[in-house]
């Protein structure tokens, strides 16, 4: 694990919540921490090379973007799940894939773009040697999504729904050949130079002024969820990835999904199908730094959302964290993948 010092703690908290959209944000960066540009820059190539900051860019919603997606659930032959996750992760859309310990024990996550059925392509999967089960498990509604470790122990905020959630404009969104060129660029890691924007714009044929334009724009219709880093959990002491799943009355799931979203401690929150042999239909997602902690964090939610019947799951196994490349996708051929 890398050792991190307090600025280094101040500054992934502040890049996680929000970059700034300037043309030259290291010196922004640098006032607001009373320090010189090359210091913050010096920084953030450090933990970038010690594998701490996995990206710095604009992170997207994928239904904003037209793309279908779900969360799959796999129960998988112990002896053959290495196999089968190894063959799923060469799927461009499989962007998350792990192993948890339940009887379902295999979780990925796999978006396809626009005009595809992502049910064809899990169904894909279905067939290989070791798979005894699938369980599709898409959103049925989404009320929080937004990954943001809080670094520094001494500032950690309270275990309670204190969050507001962030208010967009709705918009009918559809990808035009423009949009999608502004997607694949700005998908791609900022590098980390005085004027970083300046390449994609000129790659766009705009001024940086007009691609900071369009990124607050695609921001208010929540195209853009925001434009921030995202780190390495494990690399910073977040070894506890805990999945809690709830089995919410259905008189209650909007009330609390809500609650349960505006827990700083959660990053994700979701409603999603149940099934006879899967009760559960809210979905949230706590980062944590022991088994221990998770569990003393979900009993304290549990406290204050209500719902008695619960389990979490945690990350056994990381076979696949990347990001989505969105309009970059290539037809997945499963017999091409065996075959790698």
């Amino acid at each position: 694990m890398t050792v991190l010092d307090e600025m280094d703690k101040d500054l992934l908290n502040e890049i996680q919540w929000r970059f700034p959209l300037v043309s030259m944000p290291f010196h922004e960066l640098a006032k607001k921490f009373d320090t010189s540009p090359e210091k913050i820059k010096e920084k953030l190539h450090a933990l970038k090379s010690a594998g701490v900051i996995r990206q710095l860019s604009a992170i997207f919603d994928t239904r904003k973007l037209g793309y279908k997606s779900s969360l799959v659930a796999m129960k998988v032959d112990s002896e053959k799940l290495v196999d089968v996750a190894n063959i799923i992760n060469t799927h461009p859309g499989v962007s998350h894939n792990y192993e948890r310990k339940h009887d379902f024990n295999l979780w990925f996550t796999i978006a396809t773009p626009p005009g595809t059925n992502v049910k064809t392509e899990v169904d894909k999967f279905s067939t290989l040697p070791g798979v005894q089960s699938t369980r599709m498990l898409p959103t049925i509604q989404m009320f929080k999504i937004g990954v943001k470790l809080d670094m520094n122990e001494n500032k950690k905020q309270e275990i309670k729904p204190s969050e507001e959630k962030k208010k967009t404009v709705h918009v009918d969104f559809v990808a035009t050949d423009e949009d999608k060129k502004y997607v694949r660029e700005l998908q791609k890691d900022l590098n980390i130079i005085d004027r970083p924007f300046l390449k994609s714009a000129d790659i766009l044929g705009v001024t940086e002024d007009e691609l900071f334009e369009k990124i607050h724009y695609y921001e208010n219709i929540g195209v853009i969820r925001r434009f921030a880093a995202i780190l390495r959990h494990r690399d910073v002491g977040f070894v506890a990835n805990g999945m809690i799943v709830w089995k919410v009355p259905e008189d209650r799931i909007d009330d609390v999904g809500a609650k349960l979203g505006a827990f700083p401690q959660v990053s994700h929150c979701y409603q999603r199908p149940s099934y006879p042999d899967w009760p559960y239909n809210v979905f949230s997602m706590i980062h944590c730094k022991s088994h221990d902690e998770a569990g003393d964090v979900a009993k304290i939610i549990q406290n204050q959302i209500d719902v008695n019947d619960y389990t979490i799951l945690f990350s056994e196994r990381e076979f696949k964290k990347t990001r989505v490349q969105y309009f970059e996708e290539d037809e997945f051929s499963l017999k091409q993948s065996v075959l790698q």
